[in-house]
């Protein structure tokens, strides 16, 4: 069997000049490519690849896993980030989760990270040169790592006087993250510190902003943005910020001869702020050099900084202890064909969820529960012994039903408890939803789900493929009358299992039906409505 390979690649900012031919030559050896969707789009030009599986946001894990599934059918993929993968990309989660899989490099599949131009290379080089010195980069999302920890680190390099670059800066739910940055960096930096703004660096909607720490937040900010913060020493310089490395301590960068010949640049009286030196006289000796040179020190500042600093934290510098809580999620209910919970079964819920609990109602009668907790066993227990009803969420199968008119057409509820047993919870490439109506009138809309049951005569009519939303928004497409009961179970096990071993990551049913065009034995037909908007009235 021939071997796979995952090219984990980074093609930097995006456009054709500054991608390595490395990079170029991974995506055309590939069989299938893998990425976000707006990343595939910017390299599309460069593939060649029969297979292309675009993704959206927060999909990561789902790409990595089906990267390594297609690599172990033998297949060469190709796994893309903007920048290199290696920074904020997608190198680090395909080791991982080879890791989980009990991957070893010598025996495994082969798996090759293709270096790219990060962000605060491609940023930096629009700026001037603002990354010249010590620089670190902190991500301001708080989706993987806590707030705390993030703001540890946001102080720490602020403290060091690090040139700082911050990726993922703001987008339309994330707006406080980087006000709250910017108090803490304007403790240790001065207002007037040069900042630059990078939007689509190196793309068709670039935008390069020159600001100021102070008034940062005055200007659009947002996810494609880059924000480069200088340190104590860095200047404006004909719209450019440029950030020295010290040259200026040692040479005379007017004059074609220098003072100090190349053997005597190294010696201990032209370093007087080294470490070996006699702390006295290395502050003296700096001092006496940035006099001459008639510039402002960066040591006060720092000297200010560390007298801010708690005894504790002088004892213990780069030592930080952010607990990480486990947080259980989950989805609650009183049941599959019952939509009463009782004071009782809610009190028990308030007691569980307590005061770092959430609780949110959603439109399909459940609640989605999110609790701190490492014992999630014992709190499905209590759930249970209430008589309520514990299902996953995520990417899963959810059976949702009519109340059957509060019981009163009991005859198929039996139906839609055996459906939830038997496939309610299983993991699958994008949620899916089964509606099941209790007679005729459908009043539950199951045929706007992924699957929609109807019990009518004894017998079932079976729905697929439905897209609920959007200007195409259409209802399911009917592919079964009439279905013997003892039919229907087998029947969408066979459906499910076919969408869960051949439908890209993301991928809902609908999409899945109308790329193949036949599940099972029902072919696709196009239920669409695509709608013809009349041109609007100009007026004067």
């Amino acid at each position: 069997m021939k071997k796979g390979k995952i090219f984990v690649v980074g093609f930097g900012p995006g456009d054709r000049e500054h991608i390595t031919k490395r990079a170029v030559d991974a995506l055309q050896q590939s069989d299938c490519i893998i990425g976000y969707k707006t990343y595939v789009d910017l390299i599309e030009p460069l593939v060649t690849a029969k297979t292309i599986v675009s993704t959206g946001m927060t999909e990561e894990v789902s790409r990595a896993q089906d990267a390594i599934k297609k690599a172990e059918a033998g297949n060469i993929v190709s796994v893309i980030s903007s920048g290199d993968s290696g920074v904020y990309g997608m190198a680090g989660l395909v080791y991982e989760v080879l890791i989980e899989m009990g991957w070893i490099e010598k025996e495994g599949i082969e798996v090759e990270i293709v270096p790219g131009i990060s962000a605060i290379n491609s940023c930096g080089s629009l700026l001037g040169a603002p990354v010249m010195h010590d620089s670190c980069t902190i991500s301001l999302s708080d989706h993987l790592t806590p707030w705390p920890v993030i703001e540890k680190r946001i102080e720490a390099a602020a403290m060091a006087d690090f040139v700082i670059a911050l990726y993922n800066p703001k987008s339309g739910r994330r707006t406080r993250q980087i006000v709250e940055a910017q108090k803490i960096l304007l403790k240790y930096r001065s207002p007037e510190t040069p900042v630059g703004l990078v939007k689509s660096a190196y793309r068709e909607k670039q935008n390069v902003v020159l600001t100021t720490l102070a008034e940062m937040l005055e200007h659009d900010i947002g996810m494609l943005t880059t924000v480069i913060i200088g340190n104590s020493s860095t200047f404006f310089y004909d719209n450019k910020i440029i950030t020295p490395r010290g040259y200026q301590r040692k040479y005379t960068l007017g004059e074609e001869t220098q003072s100090l010949k190349p053997h005597q640049r190294l010696k201990k009286e032209a370093e007087p702020w080294a470490l070996d030196q006699e702390t006295g006289k290395a502050q003296a000796g700096y001092e006496q050099i940035m006099k001459k040179k008639q510039e402002v020190s960066p040591l006060e500042m720092a000297l200010q900084a560390v007298s801010m600093v708690t005894k504790t934290e002088m004892e213990n510098p780069f030592f930080v202890q952010q607990p990480i809580e486990d947080i259980f999620e989950f989805a609650v209910s009183p049941g599959v064909a019952n939509k009463f919970i009782t004071p009782e079964q809610m009190g028990v819920l308030a007691k569980i969820i307590g005061k770092k609990g959430t609780m949110e109602y959603t439109p399909n009668h459940y609640f989605i529960i999110k609790i701190p907790t490492d014992q999630p066993e014992s709190i499905i227990e209590k759930l249970e012994q209430s008589h309520l009803t514990v299902m996953p969420i995520g990417d899963v199968v959810n059976v949702k039903a009519c109340d059957f008119c509060y019981g009163e057409k009991a005859e198929s509820i039996p139906y839609a408890e055996e459906i939830a047993k038997k496939l309610g919870g299983l993991k699958l490439p994008k949620k899916l939803h089964i509606g099941f109506n209790g007679c005729g009138m459908a009043c539950y809309r199951p045929v706007f789900d992924d699957i929609g049951i109807v019990y009518r005569k004894k017998k079932f009519d079976l729905f697929i493929g439905a897209k609920p939303v959007g200007r195409t928004a259409h209802a399911a497409q009917p592919v079964a009358e009439g279905l013997e009961p003892d039919q229907l179970i087998p029947l969408l096990t066979k459906i499910i299992e076919e969408y869960k071993q051949n439908a890209h990551p993301n991928e809902r049913l609908f999409k899945y039906f109308k790329r193949v065009k036949k599940i099972q034995n029902f072919n696709y037909h196009d239920m669409s409505c695509k709608i013809e908007l009349e041109p609007a009235p100009c007026g004067d």
